[in-house]
């Protein structure tokens, strides 16, 4: 008696490595980490670059957006094919792309001349420009030096292959997390399926955080120490002119884009369902019918552009996954302005350096972010909960962090006294007004009287007093300074440091807890579509995540900090960066758009649950009819009989 082939095949089969739903979602989970490396580097390094190449704001901003054009373009065409083609090599291709756009973009410093910088500082920290004088220190040959703009026929080339990276990264990432999200809940059990992608949406939070990181550790190495011997070297990290090597980390998150995109080559295109006990699901019948079904879903070209409006009005119709998807836009709205400007708002508020505001950032919103994101898809398998109990869990949560949020708005600090800016405090500028102070000059001192001045110029000083190693301990003989007469070369800051720890605590709840809301959220949006059109809407979800959150979300928490700002800075005639915010605005504007985000969040899981409610007293009703002609025709019968 022979058995057959195919029946000793399957058991090996299903014992694969590539087979295992598990070692699809640790791979995924490399490789999201590994993609969002290179974002959250690029954002750690846009300044470097722009030193580097000499950019403009403009020029660097776009640079920094550019991945978002390609990602947002492509994204919904990509994911509406989902199950019709191969997801695996799909996303591996993706990866293949992101590596060479990253490649790319470090490959460019080996294209570049020699870094080259002045050998004197005619800034503003220089101590003969610093004092109170007769005559402006600064000469009209060092300003030209310092506000002339030279770009080689190098950097003219350089910088649209930096733009042509960062598009081909962005296109790279169209399929990783649809393609991804999709295959792991079609072959994952629906027990376990919420923890996966709890998971997954944990690295999200994760990689840019080792980009960030990454950047730190890179940018401490000279920007060409694979051309210039290390004796040659004069910069140290502290110099205004130091640039480091942005370059390096672009070849390191290359080679590991690489190695995580491999496995994807060797993953099936349909996969055993993860077993479960309590999962009960139909399964395809055998191997031959699942390839069937797959042929007959895959489009034309001329199909997909036919069927793509009805299916895309199809899915913006259905009311639970567009108020999910409005509720996820505003909490991105959220995430995206605070990832960007939390930092600076401790900074100002609190008078921390941006070093420790950026480690509060990193060592305590995202790794509570990441906590409450995984502990979220954790009570969804806990507790199994369907779409209706998934809508309360995110309405108590996002309820939950309005609380926390609120107190925020009232813990903060005063704006510091400083002449010219602040009220009855313009006097004060007229005792310098013969130092020949540089209207471009910042550099901050703290007089005895507590009064703060743009530089020690602007506070009349006329002597300054250094220690055994050069380094500036007091400016004496100020004139605008009242009391004793000296200033220290410092900010006088805000003087309510202790409020620190109270408001990052805080931070950390709020993160925590809205973070719950991420793992139901999803889950809703994949069990509201049917199967077919699950990357289709994950795409549309994140192709509006990009357009209505990640784009505009940072422009407007700007434009609103702009607003706040009391002093510009001026530099070669031309206005750049705020000086000086009022602290109060700042705090309750910035805060207060936050909880804005949080209210249109709660009412959209609000209106969720109402449209569940209605929905099921509808099928209640139909399920009543239903059963009232069933009983009607069989006494009908019994009568007829």
């Amino acid at each position: 008696m022979t058995s057959d082939p195919r029946s000793l095949q399957a058991p090996a089969r299903s014992r694969s490595l590539f087979n295992s739903i598990k070692f699809f979602v640790f791979c995924h989970s490399l490789l999201q980490l590994a993609q969002l490396l290179v974002s959250g580097y690029m954002k750690s390094s846009i300044s470097t670059i722009e030193r580097r190449y000499g950019l403009s704001s403009q020029k660097s901003g776009l640079l920094a957006s550019f991945n978002e054009v390609g990602n947002t373009i492509l994204i919904i065409f990509v994911s509406f094919f989902g199950s019709r083609v191969h997801r695996p090599r799909y996303i591996g291709a993706g990866a293949l792309l992101a590596c060479l756009a990253s490649l790319l973009m470090g490959v460019t410093h080996f294209m570049s001349e020699p870094y080259h910088y002045t050998k004197s500082i005619f800034a503003s920290n220089e101590k003969s420009a610093n004092l109170c004088q007769s005559e402006s220190s600064v000469t009209t040959s060092s300003y030209n030096q310092t506000c002339l703009k030279q770009e080689t026929p190098a950097q003219q080339g350089i910088y649209p292959m930096l733009l042509l990276g960062q598009l081909l990264l962005g296109v790279g990432a169209v399929p990783i997390q649809p393609f991804g999200i999709s295959y792991i809940d079609d072959y994952a059990s629906k027990r376990n399926s919420p923890l996966y992608l709890g998971i997954l949406l944990a690295m999200t939070s994760i990689g840019p955080a080792f980009g960030f990181i990454t950047g730190s550790l890179m940018l401490r190495f000279y920007v060409d120490f694979d051309k210039v011997p290390k004796e040659a070297i004069e910069l140290d990290t502290k110099d205004l002119r130091w640039v480091g090597a942005w370059w390096l980390g672009f070849l390191v998150a290359s080679c590991v884009l690489f190695l995580t995109a491999l496995p994807y080559l060797f993953f099936p295109r349909n996969m055993p369902k993860e077993e479960d006990p309590d999962d009960i699901e139909s399964q395809p019948d055998s191997k031959e019918q699942q390839q069937q079904t797959d042929t007959q879903q895959e489009p034309t070209l001329i199909q997909f552009l036919k069927s793509f409006p009805k299916i895309a009005l199809r899915t913006l119709r259905n009311p639970i996954y567009l108020l999910v998807v409005l509720a996820l836009v505003n909490l991105s709205a959220l995430l995206s302005g605070l990832a960007t400007f939390m930092a600076k708002f401790i900074e100002k508020q609190f008078s921390q350096s941006a070093s420790f505001s950026t480690m509060m950032i990193g060592g305590v919103g995202i790794p509570m972010a990441v906590l409450g994101t995984v502990l979220g898809g954790a009570l969804m398998r806990r507790f199994s909960l369907s779409v209706s109990g998934a809508s309360k869990l995110c309405t108590i949560a996002i309820l939950l962090c309005m609380l926390t949020a609120l107190p925020m708005l009232f813990i903060g600090c005063p704006t510091q006294n400083i002449a010219g800016v602040s009220n009855n405090s313009y006097d004060l500028l007229q005792c310098s007004s013969s130092c020949h102070c540089s209207e471009e000059a910042f550099n901050p001192v703290c007089g005895s009287d507590g009064m703060e001045f743009k530089s020690p110029c602007h506070a009349g000083c006329q002597s300054v007093e250094t220690d055994n190693f050069s380094k500036v301990v007091n400016y004496s003989e100020c004139r605008c300074v009242g009391g004793l007469g000296f200033a220290l070369p410092r900010s006088c800051g805000s003087g309510c440091e202790h409020l620190l720890l109270p408001f990052v605590v805080l931070l950390g709840l709020t993160a925590f807890i809205a973070a719950f809301s991420q793992t139901p959220s999803c889950m809703m949006i994949l069990r509201e579509v049917p199967p077919e059109d699950k990357s289709f809407a994950v795409g549309v979800q994140y192709m509006l995540f990009r357009v209505l959150a990640f784009m505009p979300g940072p422009v407007l928490y700007g434009s609103v900090i702009d607003t706040t700002c009391i002093l510009w800075g001026k530099k070669c005639g031309k206005q750049t960066s705020c000086q000086y915010y009022n602290l109060e605005r700042f705090r309750n504007r910035f805060l207060g758009l936050q909880v804005v985000f949080v209210c249109g969040a709660l009412l959209c899981y609000l209106l969720t649950i109402v449209v569940l409610r209605k929905r099921d007293r509808y099928q209640e009703r139909d399920y009543q009819m239903v059963n009232q002609k069933i009983s009607e025709n069989a006494k009908e019968k019994e009568l007829m009989t």
